[in-house]
């Protein structure tokens, strides 16, 4: 593949409903989509970086600076014989995965339809649907969250994940579990909202029968999370932590965790995010995709992720209509039967671009070619 243009474009949609976790309210999804041209033939992926710093260091603004200033510029001055090549053309660049990601998630979607396979096909991926659960954010009362869960329970979703933050925690899974029982697959989310002076809070989970407990404790931390994974029945599952496979290799054997959330935007791209489940798979150790509010693309993108083996336990990737209004692939993402998604069987990503919702979005357009100049369409806000 000789990669000959790169569009970015800048879109911002508004949530169906603000979403609220610890770290903060979200009222719109803003991000970056990426089209990498190769002849007839054009691969899309999505930036998942949030418009503010606060999930990690990267933002839409740093994104869009670093595929404009190194990356873009770099993947033209190759040939890339697989999308894998990208992981190591970028390997000298520290972090900023999102940005990485975005791009390289671009160029597996066009080496896919290039090739006539779907992207689930290209990864490795055997699952021809995957199970879905569902994320719930901090409510305001103990009551609506319970009608939400309800009605998630009643829609087939196989788990049912609620964020919680200092006090509002113990109460909320007491409740959940009160009202429905035993058997429903619950975990709750702390998006590293405690430290191990929380510890007899956090223990007092362990009566709730939870899947798992996601990331309790500093985001950038495998050492305290171990100590707590020693004092706990419930497996704690790493997220934010995780930014590399040798961060999962070095986690697992100081028994920081015993499940790993795996997004392919934090860890740098489809390439890294199956080294990671590769890794845990040979370790007996289950993975699931998480999501970061994804659109249709970025959506797309888990979906062929979420189909290798070692995800075996339903992962975030709602159907668009939860979020979105107009959600920027065709069809939209539904279900095929309750809690359940279909992959894709046509190459690449396996849906259309609903280009009329991205002009409806967008901020702003750049093309950048391998053999001249840029050019740049700034749609005006009104």
């Amino acid at each position: 593949m000789k990669i000959e243009r790169v569009d970015l474009q800048r879109i911002k949609i508004p949530l169906n409903s603000p979403f609220e976790t610890s770290m903060g309210v979200e009222t719109h999804k803003e991000c970056i989509l990426v089209r990498a041209h190769s002849g007839a033939y054009v691969g899309f992926g999505e930036s998942v970086a949030m418009d503010v710093p606060v999930y990690n260091e990267e933002d839409v603004d740093t994104v869009w600076y670093m595929l404009e200033k190194y990356l873009i510029p770099q993947l033209f001055s190759r040939e890339i014989e697989h999308p894998d090549d990208v992981s190591r053309l970028f390997s000298w660049m520290r972090r900023n995965h999102m940005a990485k990601a975005a791009l390289e998630g671009a160029v597996w979607d066009l080496y896919a339809k290039m090739n006539g396979l779907s992207l689930s096909q290209a990864l490795g991926g055997t699952r021809t649907t995957i199970d879905v659960g569902v994320s719930i954010g901090i409510e305001p009362t103990i009551e609506k969250l319970l009608q939400r869960v309800e009605g998630f329970i009643r829609d087939g979703y196989k788990k049912i994940k609620v964020k919680i933050k200092p006090g509002f925690d113990v109460e909320p899974m007491r409740a959940i579990r009160h009202t429905f029982g035993p058997d429903v697959p619950l975990m709750a989310d702390a998006n590293s909202a405690y430290t191990l002076a929380d510890m007899e809070m956090l223990k007092a989970l362990d009566g709730f029968g939870l899947i798992m407990i996601e990331q309790p404790l500093a985001h950038d931390d495998i050492i305290d999370h171990a100590t707590l994974q020693r004092e706990l029945n419930t497996p704690i599952c790493l997220d934010e932590s995780i930014h590399t496979v040798e961060d999962a290799r070095k986690a697992l054997e100081l028994g920081s965790c015993r499940i790993i959330n795996i997004k392919i935007g934090r860890v740098g791209g489809l390439t890294d995010a199956k080294k990671i489940h590769d890794l845990c798979e040979t370790r007996g150790v289950p993975v699931w995709c998480g999501g970061m509010l994804e659109a249709g693309i970025g959506r797309a993108h888990n979906i062929a992720m979420a189909s290798l083996s070692n995800f075996t336990i339903a992962g975030d990737t709602s159907p668009s209509h939860r979020y979105f209004a107009e959600d920027i692939v065709t069809p939209v993402i539904d279900f095929a039967a309750p809690g359940m998604l279909a992959v894709p069987t046509t190459p690449g990503i396996g849906f259309d671009i609903n280009e009329s919702a991205i002009r409806n979005a967008l901020i702003e357009h750049k093309s950048y070619y391998a053999n001249r100049e840029s050019t740049t369409t700034v749609i005006p806000t009104w």
